[in-house]
């Protein structure tokens, strides 16, 4: 088991034709994952590293039977993007694409979710069930099957907590990069409660960075429904108030969203926080062996 995706996801690719979408087009093919189609307006017909173009999501999800959508196409079309694939019935849209207005992304996000499709990101490195499926562009031999499940908010801090959990023996279960934008798909309490209800899944990592209030909330509904280990990271511990770093939602603003707080309130709700990504996978053994 595993959540969102497996061996049997079907994939189309909206933006096929351009440069990242063709290069990611290659590496998720040569992961194995099952890419089966692409979306381009104006070159349907042609192929890309042998997978069939076509000239709207509705068309290719007809012919391939697609379930999964990815994104990789310039900040202005990228909403639009979303609520075509949403339209076409696809139920899972991962939206890589970074720089879309915020207001933009509100009317899609509630486009994609009365359509009843989940949606992650956007400005979001994807997710990868190891061995078995990669739909973004995280890097994938640096993943292991196994039952820890990954949540994070940032990008490459995922990749180094991973190395580490990878080196420590701790396969993932599945890894979710959910975006740092201000407004995003799917977040903490969606992902916790789907690891949660996982069998394969025996504990949850969970990398979060200053700025909002989302892992405030988080810690408050782990207090409450997550009975399985959690163990956290907060990056920008050292982040001076005011100022962005990296991402558009991690800013510390009003007083508010700073890493200390994040921290007690996840320590509040029973969660043990690393100070150091490479502690993550030895508080995750002392949690684990503690059961």
């Amino acid at each position: 088991m595993s959540i969102l995706i497996d061996k049997t996801t079907r994939v189309i690719v909206q933006g096929i034709t351009g440069r990242d979408g063709e290069f990611h087009t290659r590496k998720m093919i040569a992961y194995g994952t099952q890419v089966v189609g692409g979306v381009s307006p104006g070159k349907g017909g042609t192929n890309v590293q042998g997978v069939p173009v076509f000239n709207t999501v509705y068309k290719a999800v007809q012919q391939t039977k697609a379930n999964t959508s990815i994104i990789f196409v310039p900040a202005r079309f990228a909403a639009d993007c979303i609520m075509e694939a949403a339209d076409a019935g696809i139920s899972l849209i991962i939206c890589i694409t970074e720089g879309i207005p915020t207001q933009d992304v509100i009317k899609a996000y509630h486009y994609a979710k009365l359509k009843g499709a989940r949606l992650i990101g956007p400005n979001c490195p994807g997710l990868i069930t190891p061995e078995e499926s990669l739909v973004g562009i995280l890097p994938g031999s640096i993943f292991r099957p196994g039952n820890i499940g990954v949540i994070s908010r940032s990008g490459t801090l995922t990749y180094e907590i991973v190395y580490h959990l990878t080196a420590a023996g701790f396969g993932q279960s599945t890894a979710v990069g959910m975006g740092g934008d201000p407004v995003v798909g799917l977040y903490y309490i969606d992902l916790l409660d789907m690891f949660q209800n996982d069998p394969q899944t025996d504990a949850i990592v969970m990398i979060g960075e200053i700025g909002g209030n989302a892992e405030e909330l988080a810690a408050l509904h782990i207090s409450k429904h997550i009975t399985k280990p959690v163990i956290a990271f907060i990056a920008g511990q050292s982040a001076p108030p005011g100022k962005q770093m990296g991402h558009a939602g991690a800013i510390i603003s009003s007083g508010s969203g700073t890493a200390q707080e994040k921290v007690q309130a996840l320590i509040s709700a029973g969660v043990r926080v690393a100070q150091e990504p490479s502690e993550v996978p030895l508080i995750l053994k002392e949690q684990l062996f503690k059961q």
